[in-house]
């Protein structure tokens, strides 16, 4: 299959091009490197040079942070509802969207509420079409993962109210596997929530990549929640992914029924337990 996937310069991005291209589809890369400007891909006839000869289209774009060029508003709704228009315009059935876990009616975030936008759009087209919401997915190379592992490597671990919040991490290779079930999968028209085989606290996520780079079980200090979101206010001009918003998604918990997507996988999702200490490098 020709396929166009967005994002394809990001760490998901990166990960399905390998596996698409090792299963002998042909990836179009849609990026800035390749003149796809998602500030500029606000209406639906702008994708259409993109889409000739295209089978079925992936969007990964994703950002977690906001900045003045790099908008949730455009990069998670606007281009990508435009993008699913088009594809509805000019016959392309099959296209999967990257949302995130969280991205629903109760959506309490700039972030998950403009990626439940999109998705919205996409419910209403004639396409089939998926819509896989993931958890925090894992895997060498990851942003995220980087921050994990700096905070994991503390002397003394800060934690907001004991750490005690749900998640439910899933493996890159997972999320990856599951895209390609989604390109013949039936039926369609499904909303999956991508995650692991069970939630952890955030303490026990930290400690699981402490003892991953050969560190005994670290000591832990308790922030109330108060407290974090005012230092959050300062800490973001630092560390860009602390934000307020961002903490608040975290404390909010991100967990959810995995049977759907084990059953799209035909296996159970590894677990944080079973994967090897080079995944959380």
């Amino acid at each position: 299959m020709n396929i166009l996937l967005t994002g394809a310069s990001g760490f998901l991005g990166k990960a399905i091009t390998r596996a698409l291209q090792s299963a002998g589809h042909a990836v179009i890369p849609a990026t800035r490197k390749h003149g796809v400007d998602f500030n500029l891909m606000l209406d639906e006839d702008a994708w259409l040079p993109y889409l000739q000869g295209i089978d079925a289209v992936i969007n990964s774009v994703g950002i977690i942070v906001e900045t003045p060029m790099q908008t949730f508003a455009r990069l998670h709704y606007l281009a990508p509802a435009a993008l699913f228009r088009a594809c509805a315009r000019v016959g392309i059935k099959r296209v999967i969207q990257i949302s995130a876990l969280g991205a629903d009616a109760v959506a309490m975030t700039p972030y998950h509420q403009s990626k439940q936008a999109a998705d919205t759009v996409l419910h209403g087209l004639p396409l089939d079409w998926f819509v896989l919401r993931p958890s925090l997915v894992y895997g060498p190379g990851g942003k995220s993962m980087a921050l994990f592992r700096r905070l994991a490597s503390l002397p003394l671990i800060p934690l907001i109210a004991r750490g005690q919040q749900w998640i439910q991490p899933v493996h890159v290779g997972d999320m990856v596997a599951g895209v390609l079930q989604c390109l013949t999968a039936s039926p369609t028209q499904r909303t999956i929530d991508v995650v692991g085989p069970y939630p952890v606290t955030f303490e026990n996520w930290l400690q699981r990549i402490r003892r991953a780079n050969h560190r005994n079980a670290g000591s832990t200090l308790s922030i109330p929640f108060g407290l974090a979101i005012a230092v959050a206010h300062v800490a973001k001009y630092c560390i860009p992914m602390i934000r307020p918003d961002n903490l608040r998604m975290l404390q909010q918990g991100n967990t959810a029924d995995m049977q759907d997507f084990a059953r799209l996988l035909g296996r159970m999702p590894v677990s944080i337990e079973d994967c090897k200490d080079e995944e959380f490098r």
